[in-house]
């Protein structure tokens, strides 16, 4: 409908369950009327919980071992596990083997892990999401790998925009790319600049007003305040004045001259956790809500719009 709209924006909560269910239930608590989760969505790492003789179970978690005498315990150490981040795995010792001898194997049941996180993730939303008049985009970002995208297929509640030009109401239209730039980590989703702004260019092609546009895009842009990280040096963060570490900018110049080209009403970005900021670049509002995921707090942003305006962006935390 014509009028207000107000959007949830959060970003880069890297596989923390904490912060997913907090998204999810962000819609209602702050009475939005559309969720946009901007990329980074899944966790980095496979926590084997081991079977041991006598029913009792061992893990690695968090620098300590621990020793899982029942079911309880079990069930405490999983759901700690999935809040955290990461993916918890129940094994046996000749498994536990098998995957250290065979990079391969351990690389294909940790995708299959992730999906099924991912798709277990979607299936809450939908269920939390029915019966409201709420819809929900999730984009993948640069660090999740392309097996996940398959979960999204056939939502009712849910969208990956990636790509495409949706319609958010009557007024505002989004175009969305969890692709970036390149970064150190030669990440899933990483491309060169110019695979990035033709991307951008062929999606704006498709925007009918541009006035009235969100770009989410979850790579931030360019010299933006939105982009500063520590700077690296063999993946070591280089030291200024103070032993604090250097900071510079390490976002995308194809993302930055889209924004100054194409003037969109709002852009909505992530990927660098550190840089949570509000600017402008020309009549163009950017906002990047940061992440402290591994923290179990949910960095988001309220953005209310009307035609052709952002009435309000409010950073939030919780």
């Amino acid at each position: 409908m014509s009028g207000r709209t107000k959007i949830f924006y959060a970003t880069d909560i890297h596989g923390s369950e904490t912060c997913f269910l907090k998204f999810i239930n962000a819609g209602k608590f702050y009475g939005a009327d559309v969720l946009i989760l901007g990329g980074d969505i899944t966790g980095k790492m496979l926590i084997p919980i081991v079977r041991q003789a006598g029913g009792t179970y061992s893990c690695s978690f968090l620098g300590r071992d621990l020793t899982l005498k029942d079911e309880d315990e079990l069930h405490d150490v999983l759901k700690k596990i999935r809040q955290t981040g990461y993916y918890p795995y129940l094994t046996d010792p000749d498994e536990v083997k098998t995957l250290r001898e065979a990079p391969d194997r351990l690389e294909e049941v940790f995708g299959r892990i992730m999906y099924e996180g991912i798709r277990r993730w979607l299936d809450i939303a939908e269920d939390r999401l029915k019966g409201t008049r709420m819809h929900c985009y999730i984009t993948p970002g640069n660090d999740d790998q392309f097996t996940i995208d398959e979960a999204f297929r056939g939502r009712e509640h849910i969208t990956n925009p990636e790509g495409q030009v949706v319609r958010l109401d009557e007024d505002h239209e989004m175009i969305s790319t969890g692709f970036t730039n390149i970064t150190p980590w030669d990440c899933p989703r990483d491309i060169t600049e110019e695979q990035l702004a033709a991307k951008i260019d062929a999606m704006a092609a498709k925007v009918e007003v541009m006035d009235n546009c969100l770009l989410n895009f979850h790579c931030p842009p360019y010299g933006s305040l939105l982009d500063e990280a520590p700077q690296l040096e063999n993946m070591t963060p280089v030291l200024g004045p103070g032993g604090q570490p250097k900071m510079v900018p390490v976002g995308s110049h194809a993302v930055a001259d889209s924004l100054r080209r194409y003037q969109p009403l709002l852009g909505m970005h992530g990927h660098i956790h550190e840089s949570r900021a509000i600017a402008k670049i020309g009549r163009t509002l950017i906002v990047n809500p940061g992440s402290e995921y591994a923290e179990g707090y949910l960095r988001g942003a309220i953005i209310v719009l009307s035609k052709g305006k952002v009435l309000s962006c409010q950073l939030t935390s919780g």
